[in-house]
């Protein structure tokens, strides 16, 4: 619309010189850019009228997973010599191929069709609309409408493929699992001895100890195995929040986070998930493939923000987990979090914590000065003196060094000492 007021004033103002001055050349140069004007209005584009439809090849995928877009335009309204059509892309998203917008022309009742292609990291993004631009085949006259096409594409974090891990919380449920629940039973564990009851099985007597009683048998006795409560906890505070080259800390600890929720909920246990950072983030304990959509979808919409209230875990709702279930907290940790862990741990709790070292993770980042490498090497002490509490106090810690595998580091932390944890599937 701008160029068509210039080039009207432009007209007005010849016209009106060459009257005023009564030169004939100037008048008749007006003409052809009257001429010009009068094409632009004549052929210029009615209302945009379109029905677009875009279709998503899924709705639904894992972070870096392309997406193709494909939009359908048909023209409803009168001719239009030329219009470009664009599909308002999210910007977090990454083009891979094609491109969001077309450029045609459409007679009344045609149909084109373009495809792109995207991709991006974890998180909920929105396709609000497609915005039309017609304009006649000068260019003078335009059309701008923006039709709302609202589309949904959720990224979900990438899960790590780990091994099985076997917990053993004080308390478990009446269904048959994998955790070891404490008392004789049904299962593959040896438990212990008792009298030899009328229906026991004979290939479990233990003869040994029958051989030094006189008259009586004794038969072995099995752990139960049962499922568990498990409460994944995610650390989603500013502070924690490291950014470098290399990407953020945060996003390692949520792809731990959802690799972990899907071992757990593999095997059979009730898992829930909070989200510690501006505000709680609850999701409810669950199990099965439903349980580990609710997971995946809380962790593709976690963010990190400041928050006074939460800026330490002293507010960190316990009450959203069982007693005497098993905590696994994901957290850099600080020197603030150590009172409360330990409180965690003399409330009956069985904790775990899996925490991405912060330490090696900035200082990758770094330039290599003195300053900065004595700086590295008093906060890693720092940090080593807080692990070393937290083990004293009975609370199992990975160290995890976020360029090695998760599944490799956990298994070499937890799978020494007197509390351990170990692989029951696969080699160590």
């Amino acid at each position: 619309m701008s160029r068509l007021l210039l080039l009207g004033i432009l007209v007005y103002g010849l016209f009106l010189f060459g009257l005023a001055t009564l030169s004939r050349g100037i008048i008749a140069f007006a003409i052809p850019l009257i001429l010009y004007l009068g094409t632009a209005l004549l052929y210029g584009p009615e209302e945009v009228r379109l029905r677009i439809r875009r279709s998503l090849s899924a709705h639904r995928v894992f972070q870096n997973a392309p997406v193709v877009v494909r939009l359908s335009v048909t023209n409803e309204g009168s001719w239009l010599e030329e219009v470009l059509v664009e599909d308002l892309v999210p910007p977090q998203l990454a083009l891979q191929d094609g491109e969001p917008g077309i450029l045609a022309s459409l007679p009344p009742g045609r149909t084109v069709e373009f495809t792109y292609t995207v991709s991006g990291t974890r998180g909920e993004y929105g396709f609000s609309g497609v915005r039309a631009v017609a304009s006649d085949c000068l260019g003078l006259f335009r059309r701008r409408r923006v039709f709302p096409l609202s589309d949904y594409l959720l990224i979900l974090p990438e899960i790590t493929k780990m091994r099985r891990l076997a917990i053993r919380p004080l308390r478990t449920h009446g269904f048959a699992g994998p955790v070891p629940a404490r008392q004789a039973g049904p299962g593959v564990e040896f438990y212990g001895v008792r009298e030899y009851q009328s229906g026991d099985p004979l290939r479990w007597i233990n003869w040994r100890a029958s051989a030094r009683h006189y008259r009586a048998l004794f038969t072995n006795e099995f752990e139960q195995e049962r499922i568990a409560d498990v409460g994944l906890i995610l650390d989603a505070r500013q502070r924690h929040d490291i950014r470098s080259k290399e990407g953020s800390l945060l996003e390692h600890a949520i792809q731990a986070t959802a690799s972990l929720a899907e071992i757990f909920l593999r095997d059979g246990n009730r898992v829930g998930l909070l989200i510690y950072g501006w505000f709680l983030d609850w999701t409810f304990p669950g199990y099965g493939k439903v349980q580990r959509e609710r997971i995946l979808r809380a962790l593709s919409r976690a963010r990190t923000g400041d928050s006074i209230v939460f800026e330490t875990l002293d507010y960190l709702p316990v009450r959203f987990f069982p007693a005497r279930s098993q905590i696994v907290v994901i957290s850099p940790l600080c020197r603030d979090d150590l009172a409360i862990l330990i409180r965690l741990k003399a409330r009956g709790y069985e904790v775990l914590v899996v925490s991405p070292d912060p330490v090696s993770f900035e200082a990758k980042s770094l330039a290599p000065q003195p300053g900065v490498a004595l700086a590295t090497r008093i906060a890693r002490l720092e940090r080593t003196l807080l692990l070393r509490k937290l083990r004293r106090a009975g609370i199992r810690i990975v160290d995890w060094r976020v360029d090695k595998p998760l599944d490799q580091v956990i298994h070499a932390s937890l799978g020494r000492g007197p509390h351990m944890m170990r692989a029951l599937g696969g080699e160590p």
